[in-house]
């Protein structure tokens, strides 16, 4: 799948109409937050996967707006976490990804998420289908690694979990 989902993700970053609609779907999501206005504290745990035991898992669309509006991002990554969280802040905050987007440590709003999330991923998938874009639906580490966009930790893959099982799920059918 690696090449597969790297030749798919830089097809569809290049294409403006694929940028467009991702904007426009963060865009609607973001009028949501705004009514709901679920509290985010800053703290940085969200993007502290391991530590706050969660994942974070990304569409071929995702992964393609993320692509096509990072700009010469180096970054210094161990494997653990997010590779682009800095100082407990997010570094890429303007393009980062739907879940992260959807993501409140705010306990008053965890059914809010969850109703969210189905309704933009479901959008999502919508989206692969109208803009002709293959659906993968992968680790985000994972997703990073494959397209290139941060390398891969040495020695723990970023794709790898802790007994060494793999975290990849595999392309869900539309």
């Amino acid at each position: 799948m690696q090449d597969s989902l790297k030749q798919e993700v830089l097809a569809a970053a290049a294409r403006h109409d694929v940028i467009r609609a991702v904007a426009e779907l963060y865009q609607s999501f973001q009028y949501d937050i705004d009514e709901r206005r679920p509290l985010c504290s800053a703290s940085g745990r969200c993007c502290r996967f391991e530590e706050f035991g969660h994942r974070l898992y990304v569409t071929t669309l995702e992964l393609a707006a993320f692509a096509a509006q990072l700009q010469n991002h180096a970054t210094q990554w161990d494997g653990t976490g997010c590779p682009f969280q800095h100082d407990r802040l997010c570094s890429v905050h303007p393009i980062r990804p739907f879940g992260c987007r959807v993501f409140f440590c705010d306990s008053t709003s965890t059914d809010w998420q969850h109703d969210r999330y189905e309704h933009y991923h479901a959008r999502l998938k919508e989206l692969h289908q109208e803009l002709f874009v293959a659906y993968h639906y992968v680790e985000w580490r994972q997703g990073l690694v494959e397209c290139q966009l941060v390398s891969n930790p040495s020695p723990q893959p970023s794709c790898e979990g802790r007994r060494g099982q793999s975290l990849s799920l595999p392309q869900l059918p539309l």
